[in-house]
């Protein structure tokens, strides 16, 4: 082999590993996050047709209670939380606000979030499914690849909040 080639090959060697080192993301700034004890509820309203999903953050990181129901402003709307549903990663708890017979909002309130990995998960799976909840209007749910047990307890906490709001 020329030292031509050997050099050209050294540099395009050099070039790649650079490529791969600089092009792989950490879970630090998740992490980070999490470690300044601040939670964030993932929601999902219906507002006409159109459904928006959103994220909050609510100072402190403590949980609001296990089961609760309480009006949410609008004639005949209510808002009642599941129960919270312990999968083999954390807790998982849904809160929903009905009109009438209708889902008009989803919020997670509790979902795994113990490390960088967990948060991705949820952070894919929990809009997904919450969607799919305000598409569908009930409580039955289509498990999303990957995220088997947060969907578990998700469809778990959901169809706890739905039995007590009487759906």
């Amino acid at each position: 082999m020329t030292p031509v080639k050997r050099i050209v090959l050294w540099v395009l060697s050099t070039l790649s590993t650079l490529v791969v080192l600089f092009g792989y993301h950490t879970s630090t700034s998740a992490t980070m996050a999490t470690a300044t004890g601040s939670e964030t509820a993932i929601t999902g309203s219906l507002q006409g047709q159109a459904v928006a999903g959103t994220s909050s953050t609510s100072p402190g990181g403590s949980a609001p209670p296990s089961s609760s129901s309480a009006g949410s402003g609008s004639a005949g709307a209510s808002t009642v939380t599941g129960t919270t549903a312990q999968t083999r990663y954390g807790p998982v708890q849904v809160q929903v606000e009905v009109a009438g017979s209708r889902i008009t909002n989803v919020s997670v309130l509790q979902y795994p979030h113990s490390d960088g990995r967990d948060i991705q998960i949820a952070n894919y799976a929990l809009p997904q499914l919450i969607q799919h909840t305000l598409d569908s209007q009930s409580g039955s749910v289509s498990m999303v690849s990957g995220a088997t047990y947060t969907s578990q307890g998700y469809a778990q906490s959901l169809q706890s909040a739905l039995d007590q709001a009487g759906l």
